[in-house]
C-alpha cells in the first residue's frame, strides 16, 4: 500500500467515525463496525470512543504509514436516516461500486442533510409523543390534550436550542420549569383537578433520558467502561435537571395561583394503551429520522416489544418480562439486519423507547424527593434497576441466539 492511498483511506475511516459518533452510536458498535471497516480497507486500526471524544489509530502493515487523531465532540443524537445512508455508502465502497474520493464526498453530502421531515411534522410528532406518554400512565382525555400542547412548546424550545448556546445549556430544566408553572397555571384557572406531575412528566418525557441510561448500562456491560459510565452519569444529570426544573416550576405555580387538589378521572378502556403504544412509535418515525422504508420495521419493532413484555408480565415480574421484551425485539432487530442489510439499531431503538423505565425513574425521585407518588407504584427503585439490567440480558441473550450480520 503506498502513501497515497493510506492517506484516503486515513480520511475516510476518521470522517466515518466522526459522522456515526455524531449520530449517537454506542461506543462497543462504533468501534467495532470501524474496525471492519478498517479491515476490509487493508490497513489496522484502533478505536477508543466516548460520548465526548473519539481517538483512532491506523496503521499499515509493515507500520510504514501511521496516523493518530484525537477529537473533542459532542455527545452524538439518534438520526436513524442519516445512519442508514451512511451504512449503505460504507457497503457500496467495500463492495466496490464507489472509490474513496466518491465516497468522501458522498460523505459530505449526508452530513449536510436535514431531517427527512420538516419542522411542522416533527413539532406535530412531539406533540404525539408526550399526548401518547400520557395516555400510557393512564391520565384523563384532558390531561392528554394538554400534554400534547405543552410537548408542542418543548418543540419551540428545542428548535430555539439550535440556534442559541446559552439557550441550549438550559433547555431541560427550562423547559421542565416553564411546563411546571403552566401546568399549573391550567389547574387553577382552566382545568381543576388534573394531575400536574403527570401532565409536567409527559409534556417533557422526550427529553428524560431512559435509552441513554440503557444505552450507558450496555456499553458497562460489554467492558467499555469510560464511555458507558460517562454516559451513565450524564444521563442521570441530565435526569436531575429535568427534575430540578420541574420541582421548581411547580413549586413557583403553586405560590402564584394556589395548590391544585388533584382529582381522580375515570380509567380509560384497555384499548387505549394499545393506541398509545401505536402513537408513539408513529411520532418516534419523525423524532429519530427514520426512512420512510423502515417505518413497517420501526412499529412492528416496538409492537414485538411491548407484546412479548405485556404477555410476559401474565406470567412473572414487570421487570422479568422486559428481560423478554428485549429478547424478543433483539432476536427481531437482527433478523431485520440479515433481511434488509441494515444496522439493527435502527428498529431496536423504537423497540427500547416503549420498555425503557426512564420514566419510572424520574417518578422515583420525587418519591424520594417529596415522599409523594403521583402514580401508583410499589417498590419503584427495585423494579426500575430489575427493568434496566433485564433489558440489557435480553439484548445480550438475542445476540448470542441470533448474532448480528451487522456491527452496528
Amino acid at each position: 500500500m503506498d502513501t497515497i492511498e493510506f492517506i484516503q483511506i486515513r480520511k475516510f475511516i476518521v470522517k466515518l467515525g466522526k459522522m456515526l459518533h455524531k449520530y449517537g452510536t454506542p461506543a462497543f458498535r462504533l468501534e467495532a463496525y470501524l474496525t471492519e471497516i478498517a479491515t476490509y480497507l487493508g490497513v489496522h486500526a484502533s478505536f477508543i470512543s466516548t460520548p465526548t471524544s473519539l481517538t483512532i489509530v491506523i496503521w499499515s502493515d509493515r507500520h510504514e504509514d501511521e496516523y493518530n487523531h484525537s477529537a473533542r465532540l459532542l455527545p452524538g443524537e439518534l438520526d436513524m436516516n442519516a445512519l442508514s445512508l451512511t451504512d449503505e455508502l460504507a457497503s457500496s465502497l467495500l463492495n466496490g461500486e464507489l472509490s474513496l474520493s466518491e465516497a468522501n464526498t458522498r460523505l459530505d453530502e449526508i452530513d449536510a442533510m436535514g431531517s427527512p421531515y420538516g419542522k411542522l411534522p416533527t413539532g406535530i410528532a412531539y406533540g404525539m409523543a408526550t399526548g401518547a406518554f400520557a395516555m400510557l400512565m393512564g391520565a384523563s382525555w384532558s390531561e392528554i390534550g394538554w400534554s400534547s400542547a405543552l410537548g408542542l412548546l418543548a418543540f419551540v424550545w428545542t428548535l430555539w436550542a439550535t440556534r442559541s448556546k446559552r439557550v441550549n445549556l438550559m433547555l431541560e430544566p427550562m423547559t421542565a420549569f416553564i411546563a411546571g408553572l403552566l401546568t399549573c397555571a391550567i389547574g387553577s384557572y382552566i382545568d381543576p383537578g388534573i394531575n400536574i406531575p403527570l401532565v409536567v412528566l409527559s409534556s417533557v418525557i422526550v427529553f428524560v433520558p431512559g435509552l441513554a441510561l440503557t444505552m450507558g448500562l450496555a456499553e458497562l456491560s460489554s467492558r467499555n467502561m469510560v464511555s458507558g459510565t460517562a454516559r451513565t452519569m450524564d444521563a442521570i444529570m441530565q435526569l436531575f435537571k429535568l427534575y430540578f426544573g420541574a420541582f421548581l416550576g411547580v413549586t413557583a405555580g403553586f405560590s402564584l395561583f394556589g395548590e391544585n387538589i388533584y382529582t381522580p378521572a375515570q380509567s380509560l378502556p384497555y384499548w387505549a394503551t394499545w393506541l398509545s403504544v401505536l402513537l408513539l412509535c408513529i411520532a418516534l418515525v419523525a423524532i429519530f429520522r427514520t426512512r420512510v422504508k423502515h417505518i413497517p420495521w420501526a412499529l412492528a419493532a416496538a409492537f414485538i416489544a411491548y407484546s412479548a413484555t405485556a404477555w410476559s408480565a401474565d406470567y412473572m415480574s414487570p421487570g422479568l418480562g422486559a428481560f423478554v421484551g428485549a429478547f424478543a425485539l433483539g432476536i427481531f432487530a437482527n433478523g431485520f439486519t440479515r433481511i434488509a442489510n441494515q444496522p439493527a439499531t435502527i428498529v431496536a431503538m423504537h423497540g427500547l423507547i416503549v420498555l425503557v423505565p426512564g420514566s419510572k425513574t424520574y417518578i422515583g425521585l420525587n418519591s424520594f424527593m417529596t415522599g409523594k407518588d403521583f402514580v401508583q407504584a410499589d417498590h419503584l427503585g427495585q423494579e426500575v434497576f430489575l427493568i434496566f439490567m433485564s433489558l440489557v440480558a435480553g439484548l445480550i441473550f438475542a445476540n448470542v441466539v441470533m448474532p448480528t450480520k451487522k456491527a452496528l
